[in-house]
């Protein structure tokens, strides 16, 4: 059985839609299956991987509003083993139109219950909002990534989501776990990296992951040509970054017993 990893964070600007887009192709390069479920009505995610979402017919709001069957909404990406969910605009109206539905908070877990075997990882990469779809895929999620990045306010908010996911935890997904905080846009020469890095782990301690995403230009440039970093510039520090992080991943989840 896979494990679905949501990437979450209501601040904008944080890494969040790269770190799922990167992280998804370096489990894929080490020959994971992997799916993306692009829960962001900006669609980043999905254009990112090189979907053209002016094409797309089946989009995540599709199966969320109108119960498509997800194998229908799914898209190969220019990477084995690695496929999409795409998003689109529409998605912008969902969380109004399941504000009636039956069950609201479940829907994206039901949907994803059906394409969990399929693969090692589900990684859904949230809206920059604490909403009715982020509580969706925190519902549907076994763990969460929290990106944080080392910048000033860098833990602006991080109290709100930690007490979302407390609420989650206790009414609706007693299973849901924090995978890590990840630490992102980390330039050593800049003493305020290092002073919110040393801040963050003293904080969180082991919930911290031992991998750091430095910044990189080539990350941004490789999204505007929708490729994945490792794919645009396999010699990237950003590609390094993301494989060590896929690594450091397997080897949690092979620890704790999971893929």
């Amino acid at each position: 059985m896979g494990k679905i990893i949501a990437l979450a964070n209501q601040k904008g600007g944080v890494g969040k839609t790269t770190s799922a887009i990167n992280l998804a192709a370096s489990l894929a390069t080490l020959e994971k299956s992997v799916l993306v479920v692009d829960a962001d009505p900006q669609a980043n995610a999905s254009s990112g991987l090189g979907i053209d979402i002016r094409n797309v017919q089946n989009s995540v709001y599709e199966c969320l509003v109108n119960d498509i069957d997800p194998q229908k909404a799914m898209v190969q990406t220019k990477l084995d083993r690695l496929n999409v969910i795409p998003s689109h605009i529409d998605l912008v109206g969902a969380e109004l139109e399941l504000m009636n539905v039956q069950n609201r908070e479940t829907v994206m877990k039901r949907l994803l219950a059906r394409v969990k075997n399929s693969f090692d990882y589900i990684l859904i990469d949230c809206s920059p909002s604490l909403g009715l779809l982020t509580v969706n895929s925190l519902t549907a999620a076994d763990s969460v990534i929290i990106p944080v990045q080392c910048e000033y306010f860098a833990l602006e908010g991080i109290s709100k989501l930690l007490n979302t996911i407390r609420i989650i935890k206790t009414k609706l997904n007693p299973s849901l776990e924090i995978e890590g905080f990840l630490l992102t846009m980390y330039d050593s020469r800049l003493r305020l990296s290092n002073q919110i890095t040393d801040e963050v782990r003293q904080h969180f301690g082991d919930l911290v992951f031992s991998t750091m995403i430095t910044r990189n230009i080539r990350l941004s440039e490789a999204q505007s040509y929708g490729l994945p970093c490792i794919l645009y510039d396999a010699a990237s520090k950003g590609t390094a970054n993301y494989l060590e992080l896929a690594e450091e991943i397997i080897k949690k989840n092979k620890c704790n017993g999971t893929k």
